[in-house]
């Protein structure tokens, strides 16, 4: 078994509105230091496989049929083996 962290965001080329409001605000409370924001999706999934191979090949393809656009946004994922 093993539990997938997904981290969906979006391409440095996309514009990013929540971002850009985000960043507004931590200046208005006086977060100046603060040059960029960007938001994004953060996801675990629980696979129950062994075979490592197999679940990171089901996870990358979940994330480019469902939990990414790939147009317009990039994933990454991490996986750790879960002691049964």
């Amino acid at each position: 078994m093993f539990k997938a962290t997904v981290y969906v965001t979006l391409r440095e080329s996309v514009l990013d509105p929540q971002g850009n409001a985000v960043h507004e605000s931590l200046h208005s409370l006086g977060y100046d230091e603060v040059g960029e924001v960007r938001i994004g999706k953060y996801m675990e999934l629980v696979i129950n496989n062994d075979d490592q191979k197999a679940v990171e090949e089901r996870v990358r393809d979940m994330c480019e049929k469902l939990l990414a656009n790939t147009v317009i946004e990039d994933y990454r994922f991490d996986l750790n083996n879960q002691e049964g």
